[in-house]
């Protein structure tokens, strides 16, 4: 990467060493970093992130669209019908898959 680039992940926080990255940044040799996501979230309190001044930390919000809120509450309202009436949930989490 340029020295003025920054890398921008809001996808996986895997795909990203953050041993190099963190090398990289407090080098300076990239402009900074914009984190969505990362390895371990929520991100620890002694990750080497907070303390780098050219990071930008989100908590994991890039996914905001319109209506967003509408659909959660929409699917967590028929989740906790389906739960009191012992029904499959939607949308459950595959944690052998990560998500």
């Amino acid at each position: 990467m340029k020295p003025e680039a920054c890398l921008i992940n809001v996808s996986r926080g895997q795909l990203v060493d953050d041993a190099a990255l963190t090398a990289v940044l407090r080098e300076k040799k990239i402009g900074g970093a914009a984190l969505d996501v990362f390895e371990s979230e929520p991100l620890p309190a002694d990750s080497p992130y907070w303390d780098l001044e050219n990071v930008l930390i989100t908590p994991h919000t890039a996914g905001l669209a319109d209506q967003l809120w509408e659909r959660e509450y929409v699917l967590f309202a028929d989740n906790l019908r389906r739960y009191l009436a012992h029904q499959p949930l939607l949308a459950l989490v595959d944690k052998q898959k990560g998500y």
